[in-house]
C-alpha cells in the first residue's frame, strides 16, 4: 500500500531522502571546505525547516520522529562505548577517573546553578535540566575530533568524559525528576527510590548481559562472520528497549555498559566491528541533527529572555572551566591540557532529546518552569556547536596541541631511499617520522636528525608513543612487500586511501605469491621499487628539491634535468605526493618536484 504524503509536505521516503541528503551532503561540503560538519548540520536543517518550511518532521515523518531520535541516540553512544578499551587509555586514565568521579556531580551542582540564577528558573526545573547538562555532547565531540586533529590525551579525555558521563547524566535527571514527583505527587520516596535503583540496577546487568553474551558468542564461533553485525545491532536495540521499558533512560545506561564490555573482549573482529559502527553513526548523527534543527520552532524561542545569554554564558565561562579545573586537581596533566578541556564542553542531540522530554514531564507535574527547558536546551547547543565548531581548532593550535598546519609524512622502514626522502621533506618545513622495528635500520635516520619510531607501527606501543595526528601521509617503504600492504591496509580506514603510499611489489602481474591489488596502499615507484631505489643510492643518486614557477615551468626542469627521477613533490599547499611511474604527472606553479639526480647533475641542481 502507498504511504500517503501529508498535507502541504514531502512523503516520509521523500523525507527520509532529504535528511539523508542534508546530512551526508553537509559532513562532504565541510571536509571540502575545511569547515565544521556540525554547524552546517544545523544550519541546512534550519534552512530547510523552520525557515523554508520544506521538511517538518513531525508532520513528514509522523510521531516516530521521536522513538527514531531514541534508538539513534542509543546507537551512538553504543559505538561510543566500544572506543572505550581500557588497554588503550594509559597515561589519561587518572584524569578520565576526575572528570567521571568528581566532574559529574559538581558539573551537576554548577549547572543547576546556573539555571537557578542564570536563566532565572526554579529550583525544580534547574536541578532536573542541570543533571542533564552533565553530557558534554558524545554525538559532536566525535566530528570535532575529527575537525580539530587534537593530540591524544586530551582527544582521550573530552571523548571519554562524553561518553561516560552521557549515561550518568540522564540517571541525575531520572533522580532529580522523581524528588520531584515526591514533592509535587502523592508518590513516596520509598516508591521513587526504589523504582530509581530498580531501574538502574535492570539496566546495567541488561548491558552487561548483552556485551558478555555476545562476546562469548563471537569468540566460541556461534556466530557466523556475516551475521556478526546484524546480531550485534539486534542485541543492542533489544537491551535499550528493555531497560527503557522499566526506567526511562536507562537504556542509555545499558547500551554503554555493553559497548564498554565489547571494547574490552579482545574480539578477533572487533576492528571490522567498530568500523562498521563508525559509519554507521556518521550516517546517524547527520540525520539526527538535521532532525534536530528542522524541528526547531523559532515561536517556543520567543519565550526566552535576556537571562538565557547569561545563562550560556555563566556554563561556558564558569560552571564547565570550574568544573574541570577542580576535577583534575593533583593530576600531572599540564597546564595547556586542562585549559583546552576547561573550554571544551559542546552539548549535542542527547541534551535535546533528553531535555526535551522531562520538560515535557515537569510541566505536566505542575512545574511551569519545565516548558522552558527545551528552549534552554536547544539555545545552548546552538551557541557550544557554532562556538567550538569553529573555535577548536584556533585554541588547540595555540595551546600546542594539535597536527601541525603542514601536513607530516610517516614513513614506514628504515632505508636510504627513506631516509634520503625524509630529509629533503624536513628542509621543506614538513613533519617527518621514520617508524622501524629494527635498531639498526635507524641509524642513518638518526644520524641525520630525522625523528624515529623504535618500534611496530602496529604495536600498542605506537598508539601511545606516536602523535598521529601530525601525519596526514603515509608511505609504507620496507623490503617486504606484505608488510607494506599490512600496514597500508591498516592506515587506510585512519589516514584515507588516498593518503597511504605503498612502495611497488617487487613481483607484479599474475602470480601464486602476488598479493591482492584491492589491499595495501596507492602504488608507486612502479617499474623500480625498493630494490631499484637503493640500488641508484647506492651509486651516488641524491634527493633534490626544486621550486616550480611561472619562470621556472615544469617543462623547463624537465629539459633542464632529462636524467632526474621524480619520486614526488609538494604542491602549494604543502601536500606530500608520490610519483606513481616513469612518467610525469602535472605540476603547478608553487609545487616542489622532489627527485634523485645522479653524482654528476646534483652538485650542479638548483
Amino acid at each position: 500500500m502507498a504511504i500517503e504524503q501529508a498535507a502541504g509536505g514531502l512523503s516520509p521516503v521523500m523525507a527520509f531522502a532529504l535528511v539523508g541528503a542534508l546530512g551526508v551532503g553537509s559532513q562532504w561540503i565541510a571536509w571540502r571546505l575545511h569547515l565544521p560538519a556540525i554547524v552546517l548540520m544545523l544550519v541546512a536543517g534550519m534552512i530547510v525547516g523552520p525557515v523554508f518550511g520544506l521538511l517538518d518532521p513531525v508532520r513528514d515523518i509522523g510521531e516516530i520522529t521521536r522513538p527514531m531520535i531514541s534508538l539513534a541516540v542509543a546507537v551512538i553512544l553504543f559505538e561510543g562505548g566500544l572506543t572505550l578499551d581500557l588497554h588503550k587509555l594509559g597515561d589519561a586514565r587518572r584524569g578520565v577517573m576526575r572528570l567521571v568521579l568528581i566532574g559529574a556531580p559538581l558539573g551537576w551542582l554548577l549547572s543547576t546553578l546556573a539555571l537557578r540564577y542564570g536563566a532565572g528558573l526554579g529550583w525544580e526545573a534547574s536541578a532536573v535540566f542541570g543533571g542533564i547538562m552533565v553530557v558534554t555532547g558524545p554525538t559532536v565531540i566525535a566530528p570535532l575530533l575529527r575537525q580539530a586533529r587534537l593530540a591524544r590525551r586530551p582527544a582521550q579525555l573530552l571523548q571519554w568524559e562524553a561518553i561516560v558521563n552521557d549515561p550518568i547524566g540522564a540517571m541525575a535527571a531520572v533522580l532529580a525528576f522523581q524528588i520531584v514527583l515526591v514533592l509535587h505527587t502523592g508518590a513516596t520516596a520509598s516508591e521513587a527510590f526504589g523504582h530509581l535503583a530498580l531501574g538502574i540496577g535492570f539496566a546495567t546487568m541488561i548491558g552487561l548481559a548483552a556485551g558478555y553474551g555476545t562476546s562469548w558468542a563471537f569468540w566460541r564461533g556461534r556466530v557466523p562472520e556475516y551475521m556478526k553485525v546484524p546480531v550485534l545491532f539486534a542485541v543492542l536495540l533489544l537491551a535499550f528497549a528493555l531497560s527503557d521499558t522499566v526506567l526511562h533512560e536507562a537504556g542509555l545506561l545499558a547500551v554503554t555498559v555493553m559497548g564498554l564490555v565489547i571494547a574490552n573482549a579482545d574480539l578477533p573482529s572487533y576492528e571490522e566491528l567498530r568500523r562498521f559502527k563508525e559509519h554507521a553513526t556518521i550516517l546517524l548523527v547527520s540525520g539526527v541533527f538535521i532532525l534536530l534543527a528542522a524541528s526547531l520552532d523559532f515561536s517556543t524561542l520567543g519565550a526566552l529572555n535576556w537571562r538565557a545569554g547569561l545563562f550560556i554564558a555563566a556554563v561556558v565561562l564558569i560552571a564547565r572551566p570550574l568544573t574541570v579545573l577542580v576535577s583534575l586537581i593533583g593530576t600531572d596533566l599540564p597546564w595547556n591540557e586542562r585549559l583546552l578541556i576547561a573550554a571544551t564542553g559542546p552539548r549535542g542531540v542527547v541534551l535535546v532529546a533528553v531535555a526535551g522530554l522531562f520538560g515535557d514531564r515537569l510541566a505536566a507535574a505542575g512545574i511551569a518552569d519545565g516548558a522552558l527547558i527545551g528552549p534552554l536546551a536547544f539555545l545552548l547547543v546552538l551557541a557550544t556547536v557554532v562556538l567550538h565548531g569553529f573555535g577548536l581548532a584556533p585554541l588547540a593550535r595555540h595551546l600546542g596541541l594539535a597536527g601541525a598546519d603542514q601536513p607530516g609524512i610517516l614513513f614506514i622502514g628504515g632505508s636510504r631511499f627513506t631516509t634520503g626522502l625524509a630529509e629533503c621533506l624536513k628542509k621543506a618545513g614538513a613533519p617527518v617520522l621514520i617508524a622501524d622495528p629494527n635498531h639498526g635500520h635507524l641509524i642513518r635516520a638518526r644520524a641525520a636528525g630525522i625523528k624515529t619510531f623504535y618500534g611496530d607501527i602496529l604495536s600498542e606501543a605506537a598508539e601511545h608513543q606516536v602523535e598521529l595526528l601530525s601525519y596526514r601521509t603515509l608511505v609504507a617503504a620496507t623490503d617486504n612487500d606484505a608488510y607494506n600492504t599490512l600496514v597500508a591496509t591498516d592506515f587506510g580506514p585512519e589516514f584515507g586511501r588516498d593518503n597511504c603510499w605503498q612502495i611497488a611489489r617487487a613481483k607484479a602481474g599474475k602470480s601464486r605469491h602476488a598479493l591482492p591489488t584491492q589491499l595495501g596502499g596507492r602504488p608507486f615507484g612502479e617499474g623500480r621499487g625498493f630494490d631499484g631505489y637503493e640500488d641508484l643510492l647506492l651509486k651516488g643518486w641524491t634527493f633534490r628539491m626544486t621550486k616550480l614557477s611561472a619562470e621556472f615551468t615544469q617543462g623547463q626542469w624537465r629539459e633542464k634535468r632529462p636524467e632526474a627521477v621524480l619520486v614526488g613533490h609538494l604542491d602549494a599547499a604543502g601536500s606530500f605526493r608520490l610519483t606513481k611511474g616513469d612518467t610525469d604527472p602535472n605540476l603547478g606553479t608553487g609545487a616542489r618536484a622532489i627527485a634523485l639526480l645522479p653524482p654528476e647533475a646534483a652538485g650542479q641542481a638548483s
